[in-house]
Protein backbone atom coordinates (compact mmCIF):
# COMPACT_ATOMS: atom_id res chain seq x y z
CA UNK A 1 0.00 0.00 0.00
CA UNK A 2 1.71 3.58 -1.08
CA UNK A 3 2.22 5.75 2.06
CA UNK A 4 0.46 9.44 1.86
CA UNK A 5 3.69 11.18 1.00
CA UNK A 6 3.65 9.92 -2.88
CA UNK A 7 2.59 13.19 -5.28
CA UNK A 8 -0.34 12.96 -7.99
CA UNK A 9 1.29 12.02 -11.16
CA UNK A 10 0.06 15.32 -13.35
CA UNK A 11 1.77 16.49 -10.03
CA UNK A 12 4.62 14.69 -11.31
CA UNK A 13 4.39 15.47 -14.82
CA UNK A 14 4.29 19.29 -13.75
CA UNK A 15 7.91 18.88 -12.24
CA UNK A 16 9.01 17.19 -14.91
CA UNK A 17 8.34 19.93 -17.31
CA UNK A 18 9.39 22.25 -14.98
CA UNK A 19 12.99 20.50 -14.99
CA UNK A 20 13.24 20.54 -18.98
CA UNK A 21 11.91 24.15 -19.32
CA UNK A 22 13.45 26.00 -16.43
CA UNK A 23 9.90 28.14 -16.13
CA UNK A 24 6.98 27.29 -13.64
CA UNK A 25 4.87 29.80 -16.25
CA UNK A 26 6.04 27.59 -19.24
CA UNK A 27 5.68 24.13 -17.94
CA UNK A 28 1.57 25.49 -16.64
CA UNK A 29 0.91 26.49 -20.27
CA UNK A 30 2.54 23.05 -21.94
CA UNK A 31 -0.07 21.00 -19.84
CA UNK A 32 -2.76 23.68 -20.05
CA UNK A 33 -3.08 24.66 -16.76
CA UNK A 34 -2.86 28.32 -15.13
CA UNK A 35 0.27 29.34 -13.03
CA UNK A 36 -2.17 29.27 -10.53
CA UNK A 37 -2.31 26.55 -10.23
CA UNK A 38 0.74 24.92 -11.20
CA UNK A 39 2.53 26.79 -8.32
CA UNK A 40 -0.80 24.87 -5.96
CA UNK A 41 0.66 21.40 -7.30
CA UNK A 42 4.03 22.43 -6.61
CA UNK A 43 3.22 23.56 -2.66
CA UNK A 44 1.22 20.00 -2.17
CA UNK A 45 4.16 17.78 -3.70
CA UNK A 46 6.64 20.26 -1.12
CA UNK A 47 3.80 19.78 1.75
CA UNK A 48 4.10 15.60 0.96
CA UNK A 49 7.97 15.15 0.58
CA UNK A 50 8.64 17.74 2.83
CA UNK A 51 11.20 19.64 1.39
CA UNK A 52 11.54 22.74 -1.33
CA UNK A 53 11.53 21.04 -4.97
CA UNK A 54 11.57 24.52 -6.80
CA UNK A 55 12.89 27.87 -6.50
CA UNK A 56 11.87 30.95 -7.78
CA UNK A 57 14.05 34.19 -9.44
CA UNK A 58 13.74 36.42 -12.34
CA UNK A 59 15.46 34.35 -14.51
CA UNK A 60 12.77 31.43 -14.17
CA UNK A 61 12.38 28.29 -11.99
CA UNK A 62 15.00 25.88 -10.78
CA UNK A 63 14.45 22.09 -9.01
CA UNK A 64 16.41 22.26 -5.61
CA UNK A 65 18.48 19.10 -4.98
CA UNK A 66 15.38 17.14 -3.82
CA UNK A 67 13.51 17.95 -6.93
CA UNK A 68 16.24 16.98 -9.04
CA UNK A 69 16.02 13.46 -7.77
CA UNK A 70 12.44 14.01 -7.39
CA UNK A 71 12.27 14.00 -11.10
CA UNK A 72 14.40 11.05 -11.79
CA UNK A 73 12.22 8.60 -9.93
CA UNK A 74 9.01 10.19 -11.23
CA UNK A 75 10.66 9.79 -14.94
CA UNK A 76 10.38 6.12 -14.59
CA UNK A 77 6.60 6.43 -13.40
CA UNK A 78 5.31 8.78 -15.39
CA UNK A 79 6.97 6.42 -18.10
CA UNK A 80 4.76 3.43 -16.80
CA UNK A 81 1.77 5.72 -16.44
CA UNK A 82 2.38 6.35 -20.28
CA UNK A 83 2.25 2.46 -20.99
CA UNK A 84 -0.91 2.14 -18.99
CA UNK A 85 -3.12 4.62 -20.35
CA UNK A 86 -1.93 3.63 -23.99
CA UNK A 87 -2.95 -0.08 -23.32
CA UNK A 88 -6.08 1.59 -21.68
CA UNK A 89 -7.17 3.61 -24.41
CA UNK A 90 -6.27 0.56 -26.92
CA UNK A 91 -8.87 -1.29 -25.04
CA UNK A 92 -11.28 0.86 -25.55
CA UNK A 93 -10.61 1.39 -28.83
CA UNK A 94 -11.06 -2.80 -29.29
CA UNK A 95 -13.95 -2.56 -27.11
CA UNK A 96 -15.61 -0.26 -29.34
CA UNK A 97 -14.99 -2.06 -32.20
CA UNK A 98 -15.65 -5.50 -31.41
CA UNK A 99 -17.88 -7.42 -28.95
CA UNK A 100 -18.06 -10.89 -28.33
CA UNK A 101 -21.07 -12.20 -26.56
CA UNK A 102 -22.44 -15.94 -26.39
CA UNK A 103 -26.49 -16.34 -26.01
CA UNK A 104 -28.99 -19.57 -25.03
CA UNK A 105 -29.78 -20.83 -28.43
CA UNK A 106 -33.46 -19.85 -28.70
CA UNK A 107 -32.25 -15.69 -28.36
CA UNK A 108 -29.72 -16.65 -30.60
CA UNK A 109 -31.95 -18.07 -33.23
CA UNK A 110 -34.98 -16.13 -32.98
CA UNK A 111 -34.44 -13.34 -31.61
CA UNK A 112 -30.90 -11.64 -31.47
CA UNK A 113 -30.50 -11.63 -35.29
CA UNK A 114 -33.06 -8.49 -34.74
CA UNK A 115 -31.46 -7.23 -32.05
CA UNK A 116 -28.09 -6.92 -34.22
CA UNK A 117 -29.66 -5.68 -37.20
CA UNK A 118 -31.51 -3.11 -34.84
CA UNK A 119 -28.46 -2.11 -33.64
CA UNK A 120 -26.11 -1.73 -36.82
CA UNK A 121 -29.12 0.60 -38.19
CA UNK A 122 -28.79 2.47 -35.23
CA UNK A 123 -25.11 3.12 -35.65
CA UNK A 124 -25.30 4.02 -39.31
CA UNK A 125 -27.78 6.26 -38.49
CA UNK A 126 -25.67 8.11 -35.65
CA UNK A 127 -22.46 8.14 -38.62
CA UNK A 128 -20.54 5.39 -36.04
CA UNK A 129 -19.17 2.43 -37.62
CA UNK A 130 -20.82 -0.75 -37.36
CA UNK A 131 -19.54 -2.68 -34.45
CA UNK A 132 -17.85 -6.01 -35.25
CA UNK A 133 -19.48 -8.61 -33.12
CA UNK A 134 -19.01 -12.00 -32.46
CA UNK A 135 -21.24 -14.77 -31.18
CA UNK A 136 -21.15 -17.86 -29.59
CA UNK A 137 -24.69 -20.14 -29.56
CA UNK A 138 -24.86 -22.75 -26.87
CA UNK A 139 -27.17 -23.47 -23.99
CA UNK A 140 -27.48 -21.42 -21.04
CA UNK A 141 -25.12 -22.69 -18.79
CA UNK A 142 -22.41 -22.26 -20.90
CA UNK A 143 -23.02 -18.62 -21.89
CA UNK A 144 -22.98 -17.96 -17.81
CA UNK A 145 -19.50 -20.13 -17.63
CA UNK A 146 -18.28 -18.14 -20.58
CA UNK A 147 -18.94 -14.27 -19.08
CA UNK A 148 -17.58 -15.82 -15.61
CA UNK A 149 -14.21 -16.66 -17.54
CA UNK A 150 -14.39 -13.32 -19.42
CA UNK A 151 -14.34 -14.62 -22.76
CA UNK A 152 -17.24 -12.96 -23.61
CA UNK A 153 -18.45 -9.49 -22.62
CA UNK A 154 -22.30 -10.08 -22.24
CA UNK A 155 -24.68 -13.34 -22.86
CA UNK A 156 -28.34 -13.27 -23.12
CA UNK A 157 -29.73 -15.87 -21.22
CA UNK A 158 -33.24 -17.91 -20.54
CA UNK A 159 -34.44 -19.61 -17.72
CA UNK A 160 -36.09 -19.29 -14.29
CA UNK A 161 -33.58 -17.52 -12.81
CA UNK A 162 -30.40 -15.33 -13.63
CA UNK A 163 -26.93 -16.75 -12.65
CA UNK A 164 -25.56 -16.18 -9.33
CA UNK A 165 -22.32 -13.71 -9.78
CA UNK A 166 -23.49 -11.73 -13.10
CA UNK A 167 -25.24 -8.33 -12.85
CA UNK A 168 -28.60 -8.69 -15.05
CA UNK A 169 -31.17 -6.96 -17.02
CA UNK A 170 -34.73 -8.66 -18.33
CA UNK A 171 -34.62 -7.95 -21.78
CA UNK A 172 -37.80 -9.56 -22.23
CA UNK A 173 -39.63 -13.02 -21.89
CA UNK A 174 -40.86 -16.22 -23.66
CA UNK A 175 -43.66 -19.13 -22.88
CA UNK A 176 -42.50 -22.55 -23.19
CA UNK A 177 -45.29 -24.15 -25.26
CA UNK A 178 -45.77 -28.36 -25.45
CA UNK A 179 -46.42 -29.58 -28.52
CA UNK A 180 -46.84 -33.13 -30.48
CA UNK A 181 -46.55 -34.34 -34.25
CA UNK A 182 -49.87 -34.04 -35.94
CA UNK A 183 -50.61 -38.23 -35.49
CA UNK A 184 -50.11 -37.95 -31.66
CA UNK A 185 -52.80 -39.16 -29.97
CA UNK A 186 -52.72 -35.91 -27.96
CA UNK A 187 -53.60 -34.16 -31.29
CA UNK A 188 -56.61 -36.00 -31.77
CA UNK A 189 -59.09 -34.80 -29.04
CA UNK A 190 -61.39 -32.04 -29.47
CA UNK A 191 -59.79 -29.94 -26.91
CA UNK A 192 -56.34 -30.88 -26.89
CA UNK A 193 -55.71 -30.31 -23.20
CA UNK A 194 -53.94 -32.46 -20.92
CA UNK A 195 -53.24 -31.76 -17.05
CA UNK A 196 -49.92 -31.24 -15.64
CA UNK A 197 -49.36 -34.49 -14.11
CA UNK A 198 -50.31 -36.37 -17.68
CA UNK A 199 -47.43 -34.26 -19.26
CA UNK A 200 -44.85 -35.33 -16.05
CA UNK A 201 -45.84 -38.72 -16.27
CA UNK A 202 -45.23 -38.78 -20.21
CA UNK A 203 -42.18 -39.37 -21.71
CA UNK A 204 -41.02 -36.19 -23.50
CA UNK A 205 -38.64 -35.14 -25.41
CA UNK A 206 -36.14 -32.60 -23.88
CA UNK A 207 -33.31 -30.38 -24.38
CA UNK A 208 -29.72 -31.82 -22.43
CA UNK A 209 -29.39 -30.37 -18.94
CA UNK A 210 -28.17 -27.12 -18.64
CA UNK A 211 -30.28 -25.71 -21.14
CA UNK A 212 -33.15 -22.79 -19.97
CA UNK A 213 -35.96 -24.93 -21.40
CA UNK A 214 -35.29 -27.83 -19.49
CA UNK A 215 -34.42 -25.84 -16.14
CA UNK A 216 -37.70 -23.86 -16.82
CA UNK A 217 -39.58 -27.41 -17.35
CA UNK A 218 -37.91 -29.61 -14.40
CA UNK A 219 -38.79 -26.33 -12.13
CA UNK A 220 -42.51 -26.22 -13.26
CA UNK A 221 -42.99 -30.65 -13.19
CA UNK A 222 -40.81 -30.01 -9.79
CA UNK A 223 -43.46 -31.22 -7.46
CA UNK A 224 -44.86 -33.62 -9.98
CA UNK A 225 -43.79 -37.77 -10.49
CA UNK A 226 -42.28 -37.66 -13.92
CA UNK A 227 -41.47 -40.08 -16.57
CA UNK A 228 -38.01 -40.41 -17.54
CA UNK A 229 -37.09 -38.44 -20.99
CA UNK A 230 -37.98 -40.71 -24.41
CA UNK A 231 -34.85 -38.33 -25.70
CA UNK A 232 -32.29 -36.00 -24.69
CA UNK A 233 -31.52 -33.70 -27.95
CA UNK A 234 -28.48 -31.01 -27.99
CA UNK A 235 -30.53 -28.33 -30.22
CA UNK A 236 -34.48 -26.57 -30.87
CA UNK A 237 -34.53 -27.89 -34.19
CA UNK A 238 -33.55 -31.56 -32.87
CA UNK A 239 -36.07 -31.56 -31.02
CA UNK A 240 -39.01 -29.80 -33.04
CA UNK A 241 -37.83 -32.73 -35.63
CA UNK A 242 -38.19 -35.35 -33.74
CA UNK A 243 -41.43 -34.19 -31.80
CA UNK A 244 -42.82 -34.26 -35.90
CA UNK A 245 -41.62 -37.17 -36.36
CA UNK A 246 -43.90 -39.07 -33.43
CA UNK A 247 -41.32 -39.05 -30.68
CA UNK A 248 -43.14 -37.64 -28.24
CA UNK A 249 -44.20 -34.21 -27.06
CA UNK A 250 -41.69 -31.25 -26.11
CA UNK A 251 -42.06 -27.93 -24.20
CA UNK A 252 -40.92 -25.60 -26.87
CA UNK A 253 -39.85 -22.05 -26.66
CA UNK A 254 -43.05 -20.40 -28.62
CA UNK A 255 -40.56 -17.77 -30.85
CA UNK A 256 -38.83 -21.40 -31.89
CA UNK A 257 -42.71 -23.27 -33.12
CA UNK A 258 -44.08 -19.96 -34.25
CA UNK A 259 -43.86 -21.68 -38.31
CA UNK A 260 -44.15 -25.38 -37.45
CA UNK A 261 -47.70 -24.06 -35.60
CA UNK A 262 -48.88 -22.00 -38.46
CA UNK A 263 -48.62 -25.16 -41.21
CA UNK A 264 -49.50 -27.83 -38.78
CA UNK A 265 -46.38 -29.64 -38.69
CA UNK A 266 -46.52 -29.37 -34.53
CA UNK A 267 -50.04 -29.38 -32.68
CA UNK A 268 -49.99 -27.18 -30.02
CA UNK A 269 -51.14 -28.93 -26.09
CA UNK A 270 -53.07 -26.77 -23.67
CA UNK A 271 -51.44 -28.01 -20.21
CA UNK A 272 -53.77 -26.85 -17.44
CA UNK A 273 -52.45 -25.71 -14.28
CA UNK A 274 -49.12 -24.95 -15.42
CA UNK A 275 -46.91 -21.51 -16.31
CA UNK A 276 -43.98 -22.26 -18.75
CA UNK A 277 -43.33 -18.56 -18.81
CA UNK A 278 -39.09 -18.05 -18.68
CA UNK A 279 -37.83 -14.85 -18.43
CA UNK A 280 -34.48 -13.64 -20.80
CA UNK A 281 -31.64 -11.82 -19.34
CA UNK A 282 -28.54 -10.17 -20.40
CA UNK A 283 -26.00 -10.93 -18.26
CA UNK A 284 -22.40 -9.13 -17.61
CA UNK A 285 -19.84 -9.00 -15.01
CA UNK A 286 -18.41 -5.78 -13.03
CA UNK A 287 -21.14 -2.83 -12.22
CA UNK A 288 -25.11 -2.38 -12.45
CA UNK A 289 -24.42 -1.35 -15.68
CA UNK A 290 -23.20 -3.15 -19.29
CA UNK A 291 -20.15 -2.46 -20.16
CA UNK A 292 -19.96 0.89 -21.79
CA UNK A 293 -19.89 0.61 -25.54
CA UNK A 294 -21.58 -1.43 -27.96
CA UNK A 295 -21.98 -3.59 -25.38
CA UNK A 296 -24.48 -1.77 -23.18
CA UNK A 297 -26.15 0.21 -26.52
CA UNK A 298 -27.28 -3.61 -27.74
CA UNK A 299 -28.87 -4.42 -23.96
CA UNK A 300 -30.78 -1.01 -24.44
CA UNK A 301 -31.95 -2.36 -27.57
CA UNK A 302 -32.91 -5.69 -26.86
CA UNK A 303 -34.51 -4.06 -23.67
CA UNK A 304 -36.99 -2.47 -25.24
CA UNK A 305 -38.81 -5.31 -25.96
CA UNK A 306 -39.17 -6.15 -22.56
CA UNK A 307 -40.83 -2.64 -21.42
Amino acid sequence: MLSPHVPELRALELLVVVARTGSLGAAAAELGISQQAASSRVRTMESLVGEPLVTRSKRGSELTPTGELLVQWASRVLDAAHELDAGIAAMRVDRRGHLAIAASLTIAEHLLPGWLVGLRTQQVQRGQTPVDITMTATNTERVTELVLAGEVALGFVEGPDAPDGLQRRLVGTDELVVVVGPTHPWAQRSRRRVTAETLAATPLVVREAGSGTRTVLERALADLPRAQPVLELSSTASVRAAVAAGAGPAAVGAHAVGDDLATGRLIRITVSGLDLTRRLHAVWQGGPHPPEGPARELVAWAARGAR
